[in-house]
């Protein structure tokens, strides 16, 4: 059976057929025109519509190189169903280096958004009504904020089963069952009746290699998931996402400068020390102690803190023993260094 036409933005796209659509959004101060690019893959058969969305916080740049590697993989030559890449929504925060836009709001709380409201509630209007709604799944590509670093993670509403079931495909070695806060673009798709997950990993503005590689087969093994496109044969086995039961972050005692002693993916014991505050002189000190045991999936990377700052983002399993256990698994498998597989082009470094 072959795909009819798919339309986006008034550009009608072919089955078997690839362009790349700009989406008007409102213009600078400047009179300098502004776009969302979406580039459309449409397969030559019938199959989900799949968006893969980054930079909704514009400083949050792994997702740009992630969907810059999806799009080029020979795979989709083979696709069923239609692919909506979106490399960077927010353009306005993307091209001021900003999490933000110039309005100071925050896009991802700014959903479903209004035609007539702030330059925030425009985009996010422009974004949910001519790409979101117009698919039966997203993936939304996330980092850590600027100066914070994340494990690689799932975040997804896992009451709803398929949504749970793009999560589970998703070979991240953490997965979060997140509630949906308002504004954010979780909410209006739920609402929508469209499951999405969020994929978290790294730090703003900079690029991770181990980040993007998993972050380019998680979103190929969801559409493997969802039938867009054949599973393979004799695949590794996959890696299975373990949920955290809780989570939460531990904040400075006091002021002062950081001295870390726990990394990102370190599995942590009840009253273990992390990492010590102190003033320049080391006169004054205050212990920063894990209140549990878990895992640490979350850091800051700015060693310069203020009383009551997140530092570490402590998750608690079942078994923190096997959540350490598929940590050090997706490690081994994504990092360069270890990885035995040909890659397709240089890791960036």
């Amino acid at each position: 059976m072959k795909a009819e036409p798919f339309c986006l933005g008034g550009v009608r796209v072919a089955p078997g057929q690839r362009k790349l659509i700009d989406l008007a959004i409102p213009a600078l101060y400047a009179h300098t025109n502004l776009n969302i690019p979406a580039q459309v893959v449409h397969g030559r058969r019938p199959g989900p519509r799949l968006f893969v969305c980054a930079a909704i916080h514009g400083d949050e740049i792994n997702g740009v190189e992630i969907i810059r590697r999806l799009v080029n993989i020979k795979a989709l030559g083979r696709l069923h169903g239609t692919v909506i890449a979106v490399p960077v929504v927010n353009i306005y925060g993307f091209i001021n280096q900003s999490r933000y836009l110039p309005d100071r709001r925050d896009l991802n709380r700014s959903f479903p958004g209004s035609d007539k409201g702030s330059l925030a509630a425009r985009l996010a209007h422009v974004f949910l009504q001519q790409i979101a709604a117009v698919c039966t799944h997203g993936i939304d590509l996330h980092t850590g904020t600027i100066h914070r670093e994340n494990l690689a993670q799932i975040r997804a509403n896992l009451s709803d089963p398929e949504t749970a079931r793009m999560a589970r495909a998703f070979p991240a070695p953490v997965m979060m069952n997140t509630s949906l806060l308002e504004g954010s673009l979780r909410k209006a798709l739920a609402e929508l009746g469209i499951p999405i997950i969020v994929y978290e990993a790294g730090e703003a503005l900079r690029f991770d290699e181990i980040a993007i590689r998993a972050g380019v087969k998680g979103v190929v093994a969801v559409m493997r998931e969802l039938g867009m496109l054949s599973q393979r044969r004799g695949s590794d086995p996959k890696l299975e996402p373990l949920v955290a039961r809780a989570s939460g972050w531990i904040r400075a005692p006091q002021s002062g400068i950081l001295r870390s002693t726990t990394g990102l993916g370190t599995r942590v014991e009840a009253d273990q020390l992390l990492g010590i505050v102190s003033d320049p002189f080391g006169e004054r000190e205050g212990e920063v102690r894990a209140p549990a045991a878990g895992v640490i999936v979350g850091r800051t990377n700015l060693p310069l803190v203020n009383e009551g700052e997140a530092l570490y983002h402590l998750a608690r399993f079942e078994s923190p023993g096997a959540a350490a256990d598929t940590v050090e698994a997706f490690q081994f498998e994504f990092d360069p260094a270890t990885d035995q597989r040909v890659p397709e082009e240089p890791p960036i470094v």
